[in-house]
């Protein structure tokens, strides 16, 4: 995804994130306040700080959902061109102290990894706003992958879908089309994943769930 400034946008993200951890180190802080602050930049910067903790190894448990509606709502507009917005009850969600600092602390290596790479390859895929538009579209089917309430087991569920988005919103904001066919690859995988854990459910509940519901029915 992009926004309008490109130029300006196309700096370190870890910059961005490094001066928010500074800004909000000790006090909570609304989506709402993050998104005022982050102006039409937030399209992708947001969508980025909402995925990041579920592609990295930190425990924020019950925020997937509405961070996975707000990544909708942003790759949502931004794809029908409009500029960022978020609902007012959304808005208030609140992020804890040191939300940033645990985002930058656990996802330094995997952001730092990612910026290296993106360096303008296959202008091609991101040479226009309406094709960086279509790439949205992934982000989308992520954010609603993200949003399922899923249990713990499988592992992974929350971090393809929040990866998808962190490369493809990268990608487009550095107009790199290689890291948008990673993107694209990523979601791939990610697809392919919940398709297979799919079939396995609907298996085993084909195999057992007749005996289930009858060892059930004979306990009640």
């Amino acid at each position: 995804m992009s926004v309008a400034g490109t130029t300006s946008i196309q700096a370190d993200f870890s910059s961005e994130l490094r001066a928010l951890s500074d800004r909000y180190r000790d006090e909570p802080v609304p989506l709402g306040a993050i998104l005022d602050e982050l102006g039409g930049r937030a399209s992708a910067l947001l969508v980025v700080i909402c995925a990041l903790p579920f592609s990295t190894p930190i425990s924020i448990p019950g925020l997937s959902t509405p961070f996975g509606l707000v990544i909708l709502l942003l790759a949502s507009r931004y794809f029908f061109g409009l500029p960022p917005w978020l609902p007012e009850q959304i808005r208030r969600v609140v992020l804890p102290a040191s939300f940033f600092t645990k985002v930058l602390n656990a996802s330094s290596s995997l952001v730092g990894w990612i910026e290296r790479r993106l360096t303008g390859r296959l202008g091609v895929l991101a040479d226009a706003e309406w094709k960086l538009r279509l790439h949205a579209g992934v982000v989308i089917c992520a954010a609603l992958l993200l949003m399922l309430p899923l249990p713990p087991l499988p592992p992974f569920t929350n971090t393809l879908p929040a990866l998808t988005a962190v490369v493809m919103s990268f990608a487009s904001l550095k107009r790199d089309g290689v890291g948008i066919l990673a993107g694209y690859g990523v979601f791939a995988f990610t697809v392919g994943y919940f398709a297979f854990w799919g079939a396995v459910v609907a298996e085993t509940f084909q195999r057992y769930g007749g005996r289930v519901l009858e060892l059930i029915q004979r306990m009640f």
